[in-house]
Order: structure tokens, then C-alpha cells, then sequence
């Protein structure tokens, strides 16, 4: 999970109790909860021309979430963890001290077809004190996530804490991640049901919040807990993240997120030495951006 050549538009607006941006980090919100960096993949489609061919790259102080849609991804670490990640299931790495991995399309898939790609590639920073923890690795299926429907809408639980209900994925702060999708017009009333920061993603339909109309593509965050009343249409799926900030300010340069600049500087330097843990049997390496 790199953000290798990675370019975010950097682009905001107030419209009253949200604010309204593309991902994070944008402009006016470096973070949400924990949440410190969001990719929104795709859709596209991945073939032999454009296979996903992402060679070892670091991180510190962090801990990834991969989520798909669709398609596929080949994920492999330093502690040895070798696993493929299929839509709708979660892959948990938490760097820590320092990590590397690779991500690439599966050996079962370069058969000269095309398929899909789409998802979400997600930073949540590491508590100050657990931010030179070991490394570890969590995946779990789709079906041990939970779900459940209500007033149509249709929820699953990635990870954290809502709604009264606990997802398996261990996280260090307090947070969560919900996949919602609606079979028609109605409220999302989140009051009572998240603590913290609350960030909505728009995928696919819209939202209404404080009058405005707010199209797939954006993300909308809300300034305060109560603001968190919002008009779902019909055929929308969102990504709803966040939790309780941080008191303490986070770094990030390139892969690494850190309390300390120090701390960053020597991760610079230890990439450039090769001096990270290696992923078993693989020499790729991604140099670290100047």
C-alpha cells in the first residue's frame, strides 16, 4: 500500500456543519479520527498490460486496511505473511517499528484476461506509545465481518466500534470503518451510534447534508459529533471512517507516519540502506521519493 506517485486533489469547501473534500489528506482536514491517509482505487481494469506490480516499500507507525469491491490483490510482508485479499474481505497489517510488503495482481489472474479493480487503501495512524510496536498481520473473510439491514439500508462492519457492534479486526485506537449501501431514499442518523470524527465517503449516488447536494467523489466530514444527519438516495454506497482524534500531531513523509520527525529521518535512512526487513525471496525495492 503506497503512495508511490500518488496525487490528491487538493481541493475543499465549507457548506456549515460539514466539511467537503477528495480523501485524505485534503486542505482543511489533515486527519479524521486516526484516519491519516485514504486511496480510492479504481474502478478500472487490470489486464496483462497493466498488471499490479507494487515492489517492497516501507512503512512505520501505521497500520494498513486494505477493503475491495472487486477484483483481487496478492499481499506479502516481511513477518511472513502471504495472503490474498478478495472484495469485501480485510487485510490488517500493522507496521509498527517498520514493515515492508509488496502488492501485486495473483499468479491465478495473469491469464491474459481482464478483470476488475476497485476499493479502498487505508492509513490509520498508531497510538504514540504503540508506534514502535511489532509488526502483525490480520485477514478476515467476508463473512466474518458483521452485517446487518435496517430501513434500507444495508451495513457492514470493517473494523472498530458502531452501532453497539464489534468488528474481529484488532484495532489500537478507537475507531471504526462502515460499507453502507441503500435500496432507497432515506436518513442516516449516526447520533448515538459512533464516537469521534466522522468522515463519509461518497462511491456511488449521492447524499444530502445541510441542503447541499453532495456527489460520488467527494468526502464529507463532519466539523462536530451532532452534525451527523444526512440524506441517503437511492442505489448510494458510501464509506463511513473515523473515531477520536489524536492530541498529539502526526508526521508523514512518503510510507511513514510518526509523532517524532526523528523517528521518520531514521526510517528515511534505514530505506535507503536497505536496512528494513526484507519480504522472503523477493529483491524488488522502491526507492524512496527525494
Amino acid at each position: 500500500m503506497s503512495n508511490t506517485g500518488l496525487i490528491i486533489e487538493q481541493r475543499s469547501r465549507d457548506i456549515g456543519d460539514f466539511l467537503v473534500g477528495r480523501y485524505l489528506p485534503f486542505r482543511k482536514k489533515r486527519m479524521v479520527g486516526p484516519f491519516i491517509f485514504i486511496d480510492h482505487m479504481g474502478p478500472s481494469s487490470i489486464g496483462s498490460e497493466n498488471y499490479l506490480d507494487v515492489g517492497q516499500h516501507p512503512h512505520i507507525g501505521l497500520s494498513t486496511l486494505t477493503y475491495l469491491f472487486e477484483g483481487q490483490i496478492h499481499h506479502r510482508d516481511s513477518i511472513g505473511s502471504d495472503k490474498v485479499i478478495t472484495p469485501g474481505s480485510v487485510n490488517w497489517m500493522t507496521a509498527g517499528k517498520g514493515v515492508a510488503h509488496t502488492e501485486r495482481t495473483p499468479v491465478a489472474m495473469r491469464d491474459g484476461n481482464t478483470y476488475p479493480l476497485h476499493g479502498f487503501q487505508i492509513w490509520v495512524a498508531l497510538p504514540k506509545d504503540l508506534e514502535q510496536m511489532e509488526p502483525e498481520f490480520h485477514h478476515f473473510d467476508k463473512d466474518q465481518l458483521p452485517h446487518w439491514e435496517e430501513d434500507g439500508l444495508k451495513y457492514r462492519l470493517v473494523a472498530g466500534e458502531a452501532f453497539g457492534i464489534k468488528a474481529p479486526v484488532p484495532v489500537y485506537s478507537p475507531l471504526f470503518m462502515i460499507e453502507i449501501k441503500s435500496e432507497k431514499d432515506t436518513k442516516l442518523d449516526l447520533q448515538n451510534q459512533v464516537k469521534g470524527e466522522i468522515g463519509i465517503c461518497i462511491i456511488k449516488g449521492s447524499i444530502n447534508a445541510c441542503g447541499q447536494v453532495i456527489e460520488a467523489g467527494n468526502m464529507v466530514v463532519s466539523k462536530t459529533e451532532d452534525a451527523c444527519h444526512v440524506e441517503v438516495s437511492d442505489q448510494t454506497h458510501l464509506l463511513l471512517f473515523g473515531g477520536e482524534p489524536f492530541s498529539d500531531k502526526r508526521h508523514i513523509y512518503w510510507n511513514f507516519v510518526s509523532s517524532s520527525i526523528d523517528t521518520i529521518e531514521q526510517a528515511k535512512t534505514d530505506w535507503k540502506n536497505k536496512a528494513f526487513p526484507k519480504v522472503l525471496g523477493d529483491d524488488s525495492y522502491i526507492k524512496m521519493p527525494e
